[in-house]
C-alpha cells in the first residue's frame, strides 16, 4: 500500500467513528465516571490514566487476558494494533511494532540487539533472539507502548516497549485462585495446564506474600519422517513450569520494599517447522526413496529440542516524600538457553560438496546452540508528586550484561571420513583445541555495559494544554571474543569491540479539547546499538557468496525519528483512539542469509521509513453487547538501495521495497454478548468471538526479488543430479483466524469453553532456509484448530 493510499484514511476513519458512535465526538455532556472503565498504567514511570497518556498505548487487563483465554504474548497481542510477532516457537518469538523490523533474527546472531524492549514490571528482560515467553497468569495488565521509547527505556525500544505488569502483594488480604485447562489439537495431542495464586498477610499490616505457580503441557502437532520409513508423531510437544514469589514490606507509611524471585523453565521436544525440501527427503532422489513432505511434516535423523531456564531476582523500593517520590530497582537475570537442532542435512550438504562418501553424508549431526546470560541492572529515579504546573522526573540507569554464546556440532565418526578423504591428520589440524568429531565449534563471550541518565519535564501551560520534553544520555561499551575450530570453521581467534554514546529525546504535547476528546502530538527519537558480524564460514562458501558477503564486518547504530499525531476520545460506553505516524530510520540494521556459507550477516541501510495509521475503537453497543475494532495500515519501505561489488541490488534492499516480517494491513474485531438470562444457574453467561486478519509479509528483504523462490540444490546425492529446482512462494500469504468462546461465571467459579483457529488455518509464519536452501527449505507454522475448556476457582 503506497503513501497516497494512506493519506485519506484519517478522514475516512473519523467519518466511520462518527457514524458508529451514538455520542458525538465533540459532545460537552458530562461523563458519568461509572460508565467509563478507568485503567491506570505506568508507561510514563508514574501512575497515569490510560486515556491521559500523551502517546499511543494499549493496555490488556487481567479481565481481557482471562476472557480471551490468552496463554502467551502472541495470543494476547492479536487484538492490539500495530504489533506483529514472528512465532519461532515458545521462548523464541520476535516482536515488531509499527513496522520497524530488521527481518528475521535467528539463533546464530547473538550480537544483534532487540527492536522492542520487554519488561517485567520494572525489570528489563528482553533478549534479541529469545523474547521471554512468560506465563500470563495473575497479571494486572500488559502494556504496549507504541513508537520509540528511548527517553525512559533506552536502547532496544526503538519500535516500542512491552511491559508485563504483575499483581503485587496486598497487605491484610487473604485470597487465591486456581486455574485448570484441558485442550485438544486437531491431528495432534492433548494439552493442559494447571496454575495457582495465593496472597497471604505475614503480619497484620506490614508484610504480605504473593506466590504464583504454573505448569503447562503443550500439545504437539508436527510429525517427523525418518530413515527406513520411520515416523514420529507430534514431535513439537513440550512443557512450561514456573512461578514467582514476592514479599511486600511496608517499612513505614511512606516506604515499601518488595523483593521477588521469578523462575521459569521451558522444555520443548521440537519445532513448529513444516519442510518443503530436505537433502534426505525430496522428490528428486532415485537411489533412495523419493519423498514429498506434506503439511506439518519434517524429516529428522535426530530428535530436536529447546530448553530455556530463566531466573529473575529483583527488588523495588519506593519512598514517598511530601513532594517527591523515589524509586530504586535492582534486577538480576540468569538465563540458560539450549537449542538442539538436527543439522544432519546441513552437515551432509557440506560433505557432498567435499566429495565425502554417502555414509559420511548420512551421519547424524547435532547442532547445539547455547546462550548463557547474566545481567545486573540498577535504576534510581525521583519524580515530583505535587500539584504544581511543572512536573518532573529524573533518573539514572546502569546495566552489566555477560553473555556467552557457543556452538558445537557433534557428529560421531566424522573425523575418520575427514582424514580418509582429505588426508590423515586433517581433523586434528583444524580442531583448534575444540572436541573431536565436531566439524564446527565456536565460543563468543560478550560483555556489554550501559550507563544512562534521563529526565522529563511536563508543564501545564493551561488547564487543557500540557507539554512534555525529555532526553536520555546513554553510553554503551561492548566487547566480544570470537574463537572457532573444526573443518567447517576458519580457525578464528579475534577480539572486537563497539561503543556508542549520545542523546535520545522527545517532545510531546497533549491538548484536552473537551471532556470527551484529548489530542496529542510528538516528535521522538529512538536508537539501537550496532555491532560486529561474525566472520563468514569461508570453508563452506562458494566463490560467489564469498565475494558478495565477505566485506560486511561491523554495522553502525540504528536511529529513528518518529512524528506522530493522535486522538483519544472516551464517553459513556465507547472509546476511540487513533494515531497517525511517520518514522525516518537511518542506518536500519538489516539481516540477510549469506547463502552457501551457512552464515548470516547484518548491515546498515542508509535510509528507510514507516508511515501508517493505527486505531482502536470500542463500543458498548447495548447493555449486553460489547464490540472492539483495532487495526493498522502501514507502509514500511527502504528509501535507499544497496549494491554489491558488481552493481547488482543486494538482497532485495532497493528503494521502494518493503521491510521484512510486517504486514501492510492487519486488524482484529472482537465482540462479547452477555445473556439476559444466565445458563445453568450461573450469575453471568457470555459468548465471545474474535477475528484477526494479518496481511502478507516477507521473512527477509531478499524474498521479494524476482526469482528468489527458485532454489537449485546443486547437490548430487541419492541419485539427484544437483540441477533440480524447488520453487516456493516466499510471500507469506495473508491469513485470518477466528476464535470462539463461551463462559459462565458463578460466585467463585468460572468456566470457559473455546475453539481457537476455528477454520484450522495452516499458516506460513516465516520461512527457513538451511545453508541457502542447499540443505533444507521449510516454513514455520501455527497451531491447528484447538478445542478446550478452562475452569477458574477464586477464594
Amino acid at each position: 500500500m503506497k503513501i497516497n493510499q494512506i493519506r485519506f484514511l484519517p478522514s475516512a476513519l473519523a467519518l466511520a467513528v462518527s457514524a458508529s458512535l451514538s455520542y458525538p465526538v465533540f459532545s460537552q455532556e458530562p461523563v458519568d465516571e461509572q460508565d467509563v472503565e478507568r485503567i491506570m498504567v505506568t508507561a510514563t514511570k508514574r501512575s497515569t490514566a490510560l486515556q491521559d497518556v500523551p502517546f499511543s498505548i494499549n493496555a490488556q487487563t487481567q479481565d481481557d487476558i482471562e476472557r480471551a483465554g490468552a496463554t502467551n504474548l502472541e495470543e494476547l497481542t492479536r487484538n492490539v494494533a500495530s504489533v506483529s510477532i514472528q512465532n519461532l516457537g515458545p521462548g523464541q518469538s520476535q516482536v515488531a511494532i509499527r513496522g520497524v523490523s530488521a527481518g528475521q533474527i535467528v539463533r546464530d546472531q547473538p550480537g544483534v540487539k532487540e527492536q522492542v524492549g520487554v519488561y517485567l514490571d520494572e525489570s528489563v528482560i528482553s533478549l534479541s533472539l529469545f523474547t521471554p515467553d512468560l506465563d500470563l497468569y495473575d497479571l494486572a495488565r500488559v502494556e504496549t507502548l507504541r513508537g520509540p521509547q528511548g527517553t525512559l527505556f533506552g536502547s532496544g525500544s526503538i519500535g516500542g516497549t512491552l511491559r508485563y505488569i504483575t499483581n503485587q502483594p496486598e497487605l491484610g488480604v487473604t485470597e487465591g485462585s486456581v486455574e485448570a485447562n484441558l485442550n485438544s489439537v486437531t491431528d495432534g495431542e492433548v494439552g493442559n495446564h494447571l496454575k495457582g495464586m495465593i496472597n497471604v498477610p505475614l503480619t497484620d499490616d506490614t508484610l504480605a506474600l504473593r506466590a504464583v505457580v504454573y505448569r503447562t503441557d503443550y500439545a504437539g502437532f508436527v510429525n517427523a519422517l525418518g530413515e527406513n520409513g520411520t515416523r514420529k508423531d507430534d514431535v513439537n510437544s513440550g512443557e512450561r513450569t514456573g512461578g514467582r514469589v514476592a514479599v511486600k514490606w511496608q517499612v513505614t507509611d511512606n516506604l515499601s520494599i518488595t523483593p521477588r524471585i521469578v523462575f521459569q523453565k521451558i522444555d520443548m521436544d521440537g519445532f513448529n517447522r513444516q519442510e518443503v525440501y530436505n537433502l534426505f527427503a525430496n522428490p528428486y532422489t532415485t537411489t533412495r526413496p523419493a519423498i514429498q513432505l506434506g503439511e506439518r511434516e519434517q524429516y529428522l535423523l535426530l530428535d530436536e529440542g529447546f530448553d530455556d531456564e530463566t531466573t529473575i531476582a529483583d527488588v523495588t523500593a519506593e519512598l514517598a516524600m511530601d513532594e517527591i517520590d523515589f524509586t530504586f530497582v535492582y534486577s538480576y537475570t540468569d538465563r540458560d538457553i539450549l537449542v538442539s537442532r538436527d543439522a544432519s542435512a546441513l552437515t551432509g550438504s557440506v560433505s557432498v560438496d567435499l566429495g565425502f562418501p554417502d555414509a559420511a553424508v548420512l551421519l547424524p549431526s547435532n547442532l547445539l546452540d547455547n546462550t548463557q546470560v547474566e545481567q545486573d541492572t540498577f535504576e534510581l529515579r525521583a519524580a515530583s508528586n505535587s500539584d504544581s504546573a511543572l512536573q518532573w522526573l529524573v533518573g539514572g540507569f546502569y546495566s552489566d550484561t555477560q553473555r556467552l554464546y557457543s556452538q558445537r556440532l557433534p557428529t560421531p565418526g566424522y573425523d575418520a571420513f575427514t582424514d580418509a578423504t582429505l588426508g590423515e591428520g586433517t581433523s586434528a589440524d583444524v580442531a583448534n583445541g575444540f572436541p573431536l568429531n565436531s566439524p564446527y565449534n565456536a565460543d563468543l563471550p560478550y560483555d556489554l555495559e550501559q550507563l544512562a541518565v534521563f529526565g522529563e519535564l511536563t508543564y501545564a501551560m493551561s488547564d487543557d494544554l500540557s507539554v512534555t520534553a525529555g532526553t536520555r544520555f546513554y553510553d554503551y561499551e561492548e566487547s566480544r571474543r570470537f574463537t572457532t575450530g573444526g573443518l567447517f570453521a576458519n580457525g578464528d581467534d579475534q577480539t572486537d569491540s563497539t561503543e556508542s554514546d549520545g542523546f535520545t529525546s522527545r517532545l510531546m504535547a497533549n491538548y484536552r479539547l473537551n471532556q470527551t476528546v484529548n489530542l496529542n502530538a510528538q516528535i521522538s527519537q529512538g536508537f539501537r546499538l550496532g555491532g560486529v558480524n561474525d566472520p563468514l564460514n569461508e570453508t563452506l562458501c562458494n566463490a560467489q557468496d564469498r565475494e558478495q558477503f565477505g566485506g560486511f564486518q561491523d554495522y553502525d547504530d540504528e536511529t529513528l525519528v518518529n512524528y506522530e499525531i493522535g486522538m483519544k476520545a472516551a464517553a459513556r460506553g465507547w472509546t476511540a483512539n487513533l494515531a497517525a505516524f511517520h518514522t525516518d530510520i537511518e542506518d536500519l540494521q538489516v539481516t540477510l542469509d549469506a547463502g552457501s556459507c551457512s552464515s548470516r550477516i547484518s548491515f546498515n541501510v542508509e535510509e528507510a521509513h514507516t508511515t501508517g495509521l493505527e486505531f482502536e475503537l470500542t463500543r458498548q453497543a447495548t447493555e449486553n453487547w460489547f464490540i472492539s475494532f483495532a487495526g493498522s495500515v502501514l507502509e514500511a519501505e527502504f528509501d535507499s538501495t544497496v549494491l554489491d561489488s558488481d552493481g547488482n541490488v543486494l538482497g532485495g534492499v532497493a528503494e521502494g521495497n518493503r521491510l521484512a516480517s510486517v504486514p501492510e494491513v492487519q486488524f482484529a474485531i472482537a465482540t462479547t454478548y452477555d445473556f439476559d438470562t444466565p445458563l445453568f444457574g450461573s450469575d453471568n453467561t457470555y459468548v465471545s468471538a474474535s477475528f484477526q486478519y494479518t496481511g502478507d509479509r516477507f521473512t527477509q528483504p531478499s524474498d521479494q526479488t524476482e526469482g528468489a523462490g527458485n532454489f537449485v540444490s546443486g547437490l548430487p546425492f541419492g541419485g539427484a543430479t544437483g540441477n533440480e529446482q524447488t520453487t516456493v512462494d516466499l510471500a507469506l500469504d495473508a491469513y485470518h483466524t477466528l476464535n470462539l468462546s463461551m463462559g459462565m461465571v458463578f460466585e467463585d467459579l468460572e468456566a470457559l469453553f473455546y475453539v481457537n483457529n476455528v477454520f484450522d488455518e495452516n499458516t506460513n509464519l516465516s520461512f527457513d532456509r538451511e545453508r541457502g536452501g542447499r540443505a533444507r527449505l521449510a516454513y514455520r507454522t501455527n497451531q491447528p484448530r484447538t478445542v478446550g475448556v478452562t475452569v477458574r476457582y477464586f477464594f
